[in-house]
């Protein structure tokens, strides 16, 4: 009995992901099958073979380790993915906390998580480009206040230009141009 619990057994999930990262599963097998799997889908989803899967699994194969040939998808992805999480926390959060107070079935609240979601996917975006020395990362850092203040002025125009509108039909429609 002294014998068995002096021998170390499995080991904790540490150790285990990071031997998964060392032997590459995250800097290369999981981006290889998340690109193979998006080709594929889309491919088979398209059409364009003529239903011949093993033409679509081809080119997805191909695409997914030519994808890889460089570093750049390893490094997009792993700035990318983080930042990620943190963003869908957030609106997870935000989507408890407005179950608990607001009623879920009136639009405006889901309206409301839809453009908080689409800023913080654009946040992520300009951050990952940022943090990978893409040009348009530096100038978004530099610009953000002006582009929001322009998207901010568009949306109340549209908002004032949309409730000046009456809601009701005004009858005229492709129906009353037909001749009989």
């Amino acid at each position: 009995m002294i014998f068995l619990q002096s021998y170390p057994v499995g080991g904790n999930i540490g150790d285990i992901l990071n031997s998964w990262a060392a032997a590459g599963f995250f800097s290369y097998l999981l981006p290889f099958l998340l690109i193979f799997a998006m080709v594929f889908g889309i491919l088979s989803t398209m059409n364009i073979f003529k239903g011949n899967r093993s033409v679509d699994a081809i080119v997805a194969l191909v695409v997914g380790l030519m994808a890889l040939q460089f570093d750049l998808v390893p490094r997009f992805f792993a700035e990318v993915f983080p930042r990620m999480a943190v963003a869908l926390s957030i609106i997870l959060v935000l989507l408890i906390l407005a179950g608990f107070f607001v009623d879920p079935t009136k639009s405006w609240i889901m309206y409301t998580l839809l453009g908080i979601g689409a800023i913080s996917a654009v946040i992520v975006l300009i951050k990952t480009a940022g943090s990978l020395g893409w040009e348009s990362g530096y100038w978004w850092t530099y610009n953000w206040p002006v582009v929001a203040g322009a998207v901010l002025l568009i949306v109340i125009v549209g908002i004032i230009v949309g409730s000046g509108r009456p809601h009701t039909s005004s009858g005229y429609g492709l129906t009353e141009f037909r001749k009989p």
